[in-house]
């Protein structure tokens, strides 16, 4: 027999907009349905693998969370479920802080968005950033709907990766040359030597946060930039070839390369702190005006015609 949970969230929050925010929200093992404005998830637990349909019933801004899970949900892990979850969808992100990013871009306060969706874990997203880097997003879909079916049910913890073979991930996962460093991502994890609470902690300097990021196996300046901003800082940009095609399609931008970049770093100067959360809007906005709103892409269809160069 499973188990109905009820969520709180903040006033202003509004499930579909706010889960439809960021491109992971396409990928394994999260399902978004359009239909229903559901989102299944499955999450590892104390007492095993659960699977969870999430959805807000008033589809209004405040309105609860129904969670429903496919087993009994004890005291214990109800505590930790709602943790992963306040992070996964943003809870923890008060009115207060969207209203200061609106303070600073108010483009976005009449639509409410300033919640970017994330994963349960640090691990999770770091993972599906470095699968991410240097590839079409099709085949970032692929890879982790892999690694789900590969590495274990839901999304393979670190203790699970770190004990599989490089060549494995390579030749069933297709992560390519990714191989050797996910698997020495998953073990530095594994053991514990990532101090995530500092990462995460306000107090900790987005320069130190930022130099411990790219420390690690497969993470550059533009996965740092990106795993920063899923830690919630929004200071830095994660500068790559989508980013320069937004420049040029949406800003106008005729700029080579290291030009570009400059000008765009330059570009978003004026928002501070908040500088990520106003271009990845812009981008985002961009991307609805072709499809329509994000809630509504059929992940199947949708997901898989996704690249860099096009939205087709």
């Amino acid at each position: 027999m499973g188990s109905r949970i009820t969520v709180r969230t903040p006033a202003d929050y509004l499930f579909a907009r706010d889960v439809c925010s960021y491109g992971y929200f396409l990928l394994a093992p999260n399902l978004w349905d359009p239909i229903d404005r559901s989102l299944t998830r499955t999450l590892e637990l104390a007492g095993g693998i659960a699977e969870l349909v999430i959805t807000q019933p008033t589809r209004q801004r405040g309105g609860d969370l129904r969670v429903e899970s496919d087993r009994a949900i004890d005291r214990s892990e109800r505590t930790a479920l709602v943790a992963l979850l306040s992070r996964m969808l943003r809870l923890d992100e008060s009115e207060q802080d969207i209203a200061r990013f609106h303070a600073v871009d108010p483009r976005w306060a009449p639509s409410g968005r300033g919640r970017l969706f994330r994963s349960p874990t640090i691990f999770e997203d770091v993972v599906k950033t470095v699968t991410s880097c240097n590839v079409a997003w099709p085949s970032t879909i692929k890879m982790n709907a892999k690694l789900c079916d590969v590495v274990g049910a839901g999304f393979p913890s670190a203790t699970a990766l770190a004990r599989k073979k490089p060549q494995t991930l390579r030749a069933r996962c297709g992560v390519g040359y990714r191989d050797a460093r996910l698997v020495e991502l998953a073990k530095i994890f594994a053991r514990g030597e990532i101090d995530e609470q500092r990462l995460e902690d306000p107090a900790t300097p987005d320069d130190d946060v930022f130099e411990t990021l790219v420390g690690l196996p497969g993470v550059g300046p533009y996965a740092a930039g990106n795993i920063m901003q899923l830690l919630g800082r929004y200071s830095r940009l994660a500068v790559d070839t989508e980013t320069h095609r937004h420049a040029r399609e949406s800003l106008g931008f005729r700029e080579t390369d290291n030009a570009m970049t400059k000008r765009i770093e330059e570009h978003y100067a004026a928002f501070g702190d908040q500088r990520f959360r106003s271009y990845w809007f812009e981008a985002w906005a961009a991307y609805e005006k072709r499809r329509g709103p994000a809630w509504t892409w059929a992940p199947k269809e949708t997901g898989p015609s996704f690249t860099a160069a096009a939205f087709d």
